[in-house]
């Protein structure tokens, strides 16, 4: 039997380190951490994990994704996700998705449910629909900005994540996110692009990353990462070494989370915090950290 592994993340937004905002975001992960888990331990796959994960994250208002999403210029709130099976390479993504509680969810729907890999805007919607997928309104998703969550202003997203090893040495990651503040309308970060916001290969390693979406994409980050471990690279110094390769390349901030095939964990960023939260092993302790 394999290690089993799950690590997630609540962002590399912009966080301020005293806040109750901050407090509720490491809460949200380690519950989030646990749930998972639970599903690993019980012998359920690393997608059923992540995705179990992700929706604890979704539905925390101190996060950027799901309820709690950030507004764009028009005071809409559009949403993006990508969830990857590392065994197959299968995945599924969406775009610019309104309506929607939990994203990532949808993303594996799209997965598994039709012959395509990425759905955006009205067409991930009318899929939505097609498939009596649960909706919400925009007020169910929008948390005031008098709540004691949005005291933080600034360019990041605190994109949410999660990656997992199950007892069948497969690997799966899960990114969503309510996007940038104030962002234009139909813009689309790194967070749903394979291999930028996340990916997951059982032959390297599965990733999700958050923060400044289009230094990320154009580093191919996630991918940069499992490619590493692949070639013999440890999954930690992996993570390092994408972290400096982002600053010199092209001045990016970001956080990362990694897991490989033998349940090894890699943590790394160089933002002012990143919540996160992992076990590792079947009676393994949550572990966490900013």
């Amino acid at each position: 039997m394999n290690k089993i592994a799950i690590v997630v993340h609540g962002g590399a937004g912009a966080w301020e380190l005293g806040s109750k905002r901050l407090r509720v975001g490491r809460a949200a992960c380690d519950e989030a951490t646990l749930a998972g888990h639970a599903v690993l331990k019980a012998g359920g796959s690393a997608l059923d994990a992540v995705e179990t994960a992700v929706n604890i994250l979704e539905d925390c208002p101190a996060l950027d994704a799901g309820r709690g999403s950030y507004l764009n210029k028009l005071g809409e709130v559009e949403m993006d996700a990508l969830i990857m099976d590392g065994s197959t390479l299968d995945l599924g993504a969406v775009a610019a998705i309104q309506h929607v509680q939990y994203p990532i969810s949808l993303a594996r729907r799209v997965m598994t449910d039709t012959k395509h890999a990425f759905l955006v805007s009205s067409g991930a919607d009318a899929f939505a629909n097609q498939i009596g997928f649960l909706r919400c309104t925009v007020e169910e998703l929008v948390v005031s900005s008098h709540d004691d969550y949005s005291d933080v202003a600034g360019p990041l997203g605190d994109t949410v994540g999660a990656v997992a090893i199950d007892v069948n040495g497969n690997v799966a990651t899960a990114t969503s996110t309510g996007g940038t503040r104030n962002k234009m309308p139909g813009r689309v970060g790194d967070s749903p692009l394979v291999g930028s916001g996340g990916y997951a290969d059982n032959m390297g390693a599965a990733v999700s990353a958050t923060g400044e979406g289009e230094s990320i994409m154009k580093m191919v980050l996630s991918k940069r990462i499992s490619d590493w471990v692949n070639d013999g690279m440890a999954v930690q110094g992996a993570c390092d070494a994408a972290i400096r390769l982002l600053e010199s390349r092209v001045g990016g901030e970001c956080g990362l989370i990694a897991v490989d095939a033998q349940g090894n964990v890699g943590i790394a960023r160089n933002t002012k915090a990143m919540p996160y939260a992992f076990v590792i092993g079947m009676d393994g302790e949550v572990e966490n950290g900013r």
